[in-house]
C-alpha cells in the first residue's frame, strides 16, 4: 500500500492568489496528497478549489510556526511556498524558519510555480518517490505533532 505524502501549501499575502490558481490548474495531482496549510491561505484554497485541506494557525498567530514545527518532527514530506520575491509585508511573518527546516531536514521545497510543477511531477512519477514518502526516517511524530494534524 503506497504511504500517502503530506504536502504543505504555504503562501505570503500577495502570492496566494497565485498559489490558489496553481491549485485549480494542478487539482488531479493535489487530489494525491494529505494537504496542509496556514489558515489565511488554506481558506483562500478551500473556498477556490474542492481539495481537502487541513488548517493550521494563521500565519502570525502561529500557523508558520506550525508548519516548521510539522517540518521539524518528520510530519511533512514537502512544502509548496509562493514566496513574495520583494519580502513579505510587514504584518506577515517571513516562514525564514520552514525554509531553514527544509534545507537542513532535506525536505522537498517549490517557491514557485516553475519548481512546485517540478515537485508534482517527480512526486507522482518517479520511481524514487516512494523515499519521500518513507520518510519520517523511522521516527514517529510526537504527540504534539499528532495533535496539529488531528480534525
Amino acid at each position: 500500500m503506497p504511504q500517502i505524502v503530506r504536502l504543505a501549501l504555504i503562501a505570503h499575502d500577495r502570492r496566494k492568489e497565485a498559489l490558489a490558481d496553481f491549485a485549480l490548474e494542478h487539482l488531479a495531482e493535489l487530489r494525491g496528497f494529505q494537504l496542509v496549510a496556514t489558515h489565511g491561505t488554506g481558506t483562500l484554497l478551500q473556498k477556490r478549489t474542492p481539495l481537502a485541506i487541513r488548517l493550521l494557525e494563521h500565519g502570525l498567530a502561529g500557523g508558520d510556526q506550525q508548519v516548521r514545527r510539522l517540518a521539524e518532527e518528520h510530519g511533512l514530506q514537502a512544502v509548496i511556498f509562493f514566496r513574495d520575491p520583494s519580502g513579505p509585508s510587514t504584518y506577515e511573518p517571513s516562514f525564514a524558519g520552514v525554509v531553514q527546516v527544509c534545507d537542513s531536514q532535506e525536505i522537498l521545497l517549490a517557491t514557485n510555480a516553475a519548481t512546485a510543477v517540478a515537485l508534482l511531477h517527480f512526486l507522482r512519477t518517479s520511481p524514487d518517490r516512494g523515499l519521500i514518502a518513507a520518510r519520517a526516517w523511522g521516527r514517529v511524530p510526537t504527540t504534539a505533532t499528532s495533535d496539529l494534524l488531528r480534525p
